[in-house]
């Protein structure tokens, strides 16, 4: 297992329950995953050869990044050189870049914003007049909106250039149109067994206008609220391009966007599980525990049970996060909130820990499952979701 933070320990618990000999790997000995481990190595999940070597001196039979971009490649390189169970590397590196994603998007027909990867500034200025204001400028290897930055004038380019390639670790940035959406943006996960699209669930994704970066997420809902067409449409798109990447069984978390123009546009397809809680969000919604075919795939166990369920209630996930930067004092939410709707709740925290004023993922201090009784109750409670929860920062 390449990682053990806190939002992939729920992968590791799921190896174990299975009866797996777990080993995890990372160069974060604290984080908490590790303890559920049978075995720990102070690895770098992102150092291929160094996580090949390992994996070879230790024998194993499947590879998992779980929940991780960084690590989707590293695990698709080992387990291909290997000759264990997983996707081509090629087509993985291709799904974990952005500007390799768009790219390829681009020449394959499918629908998807105007886009161009660079590594050096001088050379994206030179190309602006390839663009029509507002742009995204966005590191090619991250997620969560770290690095992002929604540009409405040239002269702020540098900024966000840089601002991008501070979070690259390839140093590659993306410049793409900005689309202007209709409804909801898509996101969720799906699955493909033998490289055919067997289950997928998607939600609304939902932001706060007051945060500075008002396109980063702070947590999906479902069911999904707008018309079924755009979904079926997604899944095609996605079933074609799962066939000319040759993916095989493999864990999928999309995001998608519904343009003005009412075509569907894929956004990011990543080649690992998404984060936020959202397999644990889905099997609330589904009863479908993906995890577990994460966990097969990887073992090339068989996956061929997996398949379509329906969405049952109304759900969501929350990043609970601070509106100041300082230190973490403590953390209470209202009663009746507690009461009716929290679910699920995790968080590795600690009284002093240093806080950020939200602008991304990276800034999330926890992460909710919240229940709800109707599409309006879960609206209203989203709306008004700060008056329930109520961080303290000094």
């Amino acid at each position: 297992m390449l990682g053990g933070s806190l939002y992939q320990t729920y992968a590791i618990k799921e190896a174990k329950r299975l009866g797996y000999y777990v080993i995890t790997c990372d160069y974060c000995p604290n984080n908490p995953g590790h303890q559920f481990a049978d075995e720990y190595h102070n690895v770098s999940t992102t150092d291929k050869d160094a996580v090949l070597n390992l994996a070879q001196e230790l024998h194993v039979d499947g590879i998992v990044a779980y929940a991780s971009d960084p690590a989707a490649p590293t695990a698709a390189y080992v387990a291909e050189k290997l000759g264990l169970p997983t996707s081509p590397y090629k087509s993985v590196e291709i799904l974990s870049n952005k500007d390799l994603f768009r790219d390829f998007l681009q020449k394959n027909g499918f629908n998807c914003p105007k886009a161009k990867g660079y590594t050096k500034a001088e050379h994206a200025k030179g190309d602006i007049h390839l663009f029509q204001l507002p742009v995204m400028v966005k590191p090619v290897d991250s997620s969560g909106s770290k690095g992002i930055t929604k540009l409405t004038d040239w002269a702020n380019l540098d900024a966000a250039i840089e601002e991008a390639l501070s979070y690259s670790r390839s140093k590659r940035f993306l410049i793409e149109e900005f689309i202007v959406k209709k409804g909801h943006q898509i996101s969720g996960d799906a699955f493909s067994v033998d490289g055919k699209l067997a289950f997928y669930s998607f939600g609304n994704e939902f932001y706060d206008p007051n945060c500075d970066k008002d396109f980063a997420p702070l947590g999906e809902c479902w069911p999904f609220q707008m018309d079924q067409r755009y979904i079926e449409d997604l899944a095609e798109q996605l079933q074609r391009l799962f066939t000319l990447l040759g993916m095989r069984s493999n864990a999928y978390n999309v995001e998608a966007i519904v343009g003005k123009d009412d075509n569907v546009y894929l956004l990011e397809v990543a080649a690992r599980s998404g984060g936020s809680l959202i397999p644990q969000l889905t099997e609330y919604a589904t009863g479908v525990n993906m995890v577990t075919y994460v966990i097969k795939a990887a073992m090339g166990e068989d996956c061929s049970s997996l398949q379509m369920a329906p969405d049952k209630g109304y759900w969501s996930n929350y990043m609970v996060h601070s509106n100041v930067t300082g230190k973490f004092k403590s953390i209470h939410f209202d009663e009746e909130f507690e009461k009716n709707h929290l679910v699920d709740w995790v968080t590795d925290l600690k009284v002093g820990d240093e806080v950020h004023r939200f602008r991304g993922a990276q800034d999330c201090i926890g992460e909710f499952i919240l229940r709800y009784d109707s599409v309006e109750q879960m609206f209203d409670v989203i709306k008004n979701i700060e008056s329930y929860i109520h961080v303290e920062v000094e």
